[in-house]
């Protein structure tokens, strides 16, 4: 888990364990993260945590906030890095975030609702071509793991979402990659087939206009 460090001579050497989303550090009680000395502000800064890293915000600080000595406004934080908050000064000693994700858990009793491992249950291909989610039978498969070749629905497959980018698909029984995948569409019918089904007449009959006599 991301995590600074003070180290600041006359203040309690301590972590701060950020969590996931935006982390106000300060000298008011309120902030999440408090720290009682006169240089730092009510509200000096905030740091959010995401699956980015973290983003380090002055909120207009007294004295200011600095990466590395440089004053800064907004900066990505990185390993090793020190941030001075007004003469409050911290190491940056991880800015990790652990991404933990659910497996599908293996058959238990009967009755408790288990998913089923992987090649227990077929999926059923409809008529159309569409295949049915193996855990969820009235719902379409319409993810494909790039792994281990599951099918899954949306329901099933893991979405993590990207600062400034594209979201993840993710396979909840491998970790690995899901592809979007989409049943085939049936081919609908024109008036002219409907038509040729119905009264058996020979297409060449209403494909040519017949000419004007002169």
């Amino acid at each position: 888990m991301a995590r600074l460090l003070i180290k600041t001579e006359g203040l309690e050497t301590r972590a701060l364990d950020l969590r996931l989303g935006t982390n106000h550090i300060g000298r008011n009680q309120d902030c999440d993260f408090h720290i009682d000395h006169s240089t730092v502000s009510s509200l000096h800064c905030e740091m959010v945590l995401s699956h980015e890293g973290v983003l380090l915000r002055d909120c207009d600080s007294t004295n200011g906030t600095f990466v590395d000595r440089q004053p800064v406004k907004e900066a990505w934080l990185k390993m090793g890095q020190t941030v001075h908050l007004g003469d409050v000064r911290l190491i940056v000693e991880s800015t990790d975030i652990a991404i933990s994700i659910p497996k599908f858990q293996q058959p238990g009793v009967a009755g408790h609702g288990n998913f089923p491992p992987t090649g227990v249950n077929s999926p059923v291909v409809l008529p159309s071509g569409a295949l049915v989610c193996p855990r969820h039978s009235s719902v379409l498969a319409t993810y494909k793991c790039t792994q281990c070749k599951e099918l899954m629905c949306s329901n099933c497959v893991h979405v993590l979402k990207r600062q400034g980018g594209q979201p993840l698909f993710l396979c909840p029984i491998c970790s690995g990659k899901c592809e979007r995948i989409a049943p085939d569409k049936p081919k609908k019918k024109s008036f002219l087939d409907m038509l040729r089904r119905t009264a058996k007449l020979p297409f060449g009959r209403f494909s040519k206009t017949p000419k004007n006599k002169e």
